[in-house]
């Protein structure tokens, strides 16, 4: 392997071959950006345990070596980690000799940047099947990767789509219309309930946070990104405290906008009213904590964070942003609100705050609801995927 490709794993290479003489195992290279923790990112260590290791061998490559935070858990896992580096275009350079040294048999992708370089570099004529996972809406790209994602969209072999809302906004610019679509098809990727079940109690968590464990906590996971919506949370913050004064608002994540959520709170005077937790490896045990889940997002592919707070029975206050609105019926599960619209939010959470039976029985429904979005049944659909197109 050249020496660009910085190998992750120091494990001896998997058998290409089951024992006894079965058949060859078909390489899949799962290529994302980064490996820190978001959606996508997490989708492939949630995934991780449940891979057929019996008919695929996993490897997985990302582009940018700041971004390794899930690096060791997916090593953990099993999975061998190629960093491919990220200055300039000589990451594909990287990416064509680890494909081709790897003898890999199908490459996933989960980010348009290395989607589209994934594309140019092997033409149909390369034979290499090109599965892509759509996390995102096209509108939210930046104007150069829209393009450059639009113009190499037909190379893919197949495409999932996260939610409906992210298929629906598979659509060429008018200058393309004549390019052929892959088949896309609507995915929901879901959470382990394996490892949420197995989340441990809550105990302390509200001491380690300041929180007094007699007051209504209002919790939000999610990194600091502009489509996330705090604003508008910090905003609703304000009106929800006047109505429900002890209220506690504890945001989980790490991001670019955090300094400006810090700097919103203080200019509203809601210090002694929010927690900003950082980055928590248990962030489902600190959602165990919540009464009510927010989420502000303003654009959104399917936050995961929803599926695991409803998983662990959490009835939730969602904008119709992307996907979330598809797996939260209003008024069952949950409350759905405008985007962008904190008195909106605002109401949401206190309807639900001073509603203990509501609470109870929309988290009832949420957990219920979220038993069909299991990340087992992603990863077994992604394999029957992998099967057709290497047949």
């Amino acid at each position: 392997m050249p020496r660009a490709v910085r190998d992750r794993g120091d494990r001896a290479p998997v058998p290409l071959a089951l024992p006894g003489g079965g058949r060859l195992l078909r390489r899949i290279l799962l290529l994302i950006k980064g490996l820190g923790r978001g959606g996508a990112e997490q989708l492939l260590a949630s995934a991780a345990p449940y891979l057929d290791r019996g008919r695929f061998r996993y490897e997985v490559a990302y582009l940018l070596p700041w971004k390794d935070d899930l690096v060791a858990e997916l090593e953990a896992a099993g999975l061998r980690v190629h960093c491919l580096g990220a200055r300039g275009p000589s990451w594909i350079a990287n990416l064509v000799a680890l494909v081709r040294n790897g003898g890999f048999d199908l490459v996933h992708a989960h980010s348009p940047v290395p989607a589209i370089g994934a594309r140019v570099a092997f033409p149909r004529r390369a034979r290499l099947p090109i599965v892509y996972t759509e996390h995102n809406v096209w509108e939210r790209y930046q104007r150069a990767t829209f393009w450059a994602n639009a113009l190499t969209f037909a190379r893919n072999d197949h495409v999932i789509a996260v939610s409906e809302h992210v298929r629906a906004s598979i659509r060429y610019p008018v200058p393309l219309r004549r390019l052929p679509m892959p088949t896309v098809e609507t995915r929901y990727y879901g959470v382990d309930p394996t490892a949420l079940a197995s989340v441990a109690p809550v105990d302390g968590v509200r001491e380690e946070l300041g929180v007094p464990s007699d007051v209504p906590v209002v919790g939000t996971v999610a990194n600091f990104k502009p489509g996330k919506g705090h604003r508008y949370l910090v905003e609703a913050a304000a009106r929800v405290r006047r109505a429900v004064p002890d209220v506690r608002f504890v945001l989980v994540g790490r991001g670019p906008t955090e300094p400006d959520a810090r700097r919103w709170v203080r200019e509203l005077g809601l210090e002694s009213s929010f927690v900003f937790a950082g980055f928590r490896e248990d962030a489902p045990k600190v959602m165990r904590t919540f009464d009510v889940l927010a989420v502000p997002s303003v654009h959104d592919g399917l936050s995961i964070a929803l599926l695991e707070a409803m998983s662990l029975g959490k009835p939730a206050v969602l904008t119709r942003a992307g996907g979330n609105a598809e797996v939260v019926r209003d008024g069952e599960q949950g409350l759905v609100v405008p985007r962008a619209d904190p008195d909106a939010l605002a109401d949401g959470i206190v309807r639900l705050l001073r509603d203990d039976g509501l609470r109870v029985r929309m988290g009832t429904a949420a957990k219920a609801q979220a038993m069909g979005f299991d990340i087992r049944d992603a990863v077994q659909r992604t394999e029957e995927i992998y099967e057709g197109l290497l047949r």
